[in-house]
């Protein structure tokens, strides 16, 4: 009978959750290690991570310590003697001691075509960039963030109409098929580790709740795709006055207009045009702060935005 490997699986989001899944058969799961539970939303009731959720349905021991640099962490891992660890979307930068546990080595999935888009939200940023395509990265783990020696890559398109949620779980599933076939050439040695063209690297940085104010001077086909790469997190918006419009769907229009960007042109009840540095934008879908999520014809049935109104 074929010896199990050991993994040890490291990940919070639900990103991670089908990877961890697709090990449940063919692999020994020793140890599920997540973030913290928190407080979300704004009851601030305390969550599990969706790791944490899918490794008790499986029935795998879980921790989650608040820092891996601990004695603690080190001796409860070290103790396991895992062939691998598997690490997607953990959220800490493993040390160097941590990543020379694994007998066989420290597999990471990155969710880009590395070495474009390292960091923490490589997904949204390829949207926002229009990138044709991305993909899924398993690369060996090192001390840097998402610089270790690539294993296997997978591409997957980008479409005009992908937002950030429809992207993330077209991709998650990828990840989950490509981890297995990592495994299974790191086990036979038919993976070659090859090292990143750093000279080629990128970075995400983290989106934070601001980072979604809409920048009406840039072109419409940019903000756009800006409106579907962070839809939902952190969700693109505008201001009406001291109104916070947030805006989920739009189309470009090609239509050249000299008005000032981020004025409302050509007044209708049913469709909201906004100028833009290079051709007009229609929203199709908006709501206000605390109010429902509406296609623009019902919004604009009981809230009526001039033309000439200047959104910022």
């Amino acid at each position: 009978m074929k010896h199990k490997q050991k993994i040890v699986f490291m990940g919070t989001p639900d990103f991670a959750v089908p990877s961890l899944k697709a090990l449940n058969n063919d692999y020994e799961v020793l140890l599920v290690v997540t973030q913290p539970d928190r407080p979300k939303g704004r009851g601030r009731k305390v969550v599990y991570p969706p790791v944490k959720e899918a490794a008790i349905e499986l029935g795998y021991e879980i921790i989650q310590p608040v820092s891996v640099n601990t004695i603690e962490f080190y001796g409860k891992v070290a103790a396991l003697c895992p062939d691998f660890f598997v690490v997607i979307a953990y959220g800490h930068i493993l040390p160097k001691n941590i990543l020379a546990i694994p007998r066989k080595g420290a597999v990471n999935l990155h969710a880009s075509l590395l070495p474009k888009y390292r960091g923490p939200a490589p997904i949204q940023w390829a949207i926002i960039n229009r990138e044709k395509k991305t993909g899924i990265t398993a690369m060996l783990m090192d001390e840097g963030l998402d610089t270790g020696d690539i294993l296997l890559r997978s591409e997957i398109n980008i479409s005009s109409k992908d937002t950030f949620s429809m992207l993330h779980d077209r991709l998650s599933l990828e990840a989950s098929g490509l981890l297995i076939k990592t495994l299974s050439g790191m086990e036979t040695n038919t993976i070659k580790p090859i090292p990143q063209d750093n000279s080629l690297a990128t970075y995400a940085p983290l989106l934070k709740k601001n980072n979604g104010h809409i920048n009406w001077s840039k072109s419409a086909e940019e903000i756009e795709a800006f409106i579907r790469g962070i839809n939902p997190w952190p969700g693109a918006f505008t201001m009406n006055g001291d109104k916070r419009l947030k805006i989920f769907d739009a189309d470009v229009i090609s239509s050249i207009t000299r008005e000032i960007p981020g004025t409302v042109v050509g007044e209708t009840r049913e469709h909201l045009f906004v100028a833009t540095a290079k051709g007009i934008l229609s929203i199709n879908e908006i709501q206000e702060e605390s109010g429902k999520r509406h296609y623009i014809k019902e919004y604009l049935c009981g809230c009526n935005i001039a033309s000439g109104t200047v959104l910022g």
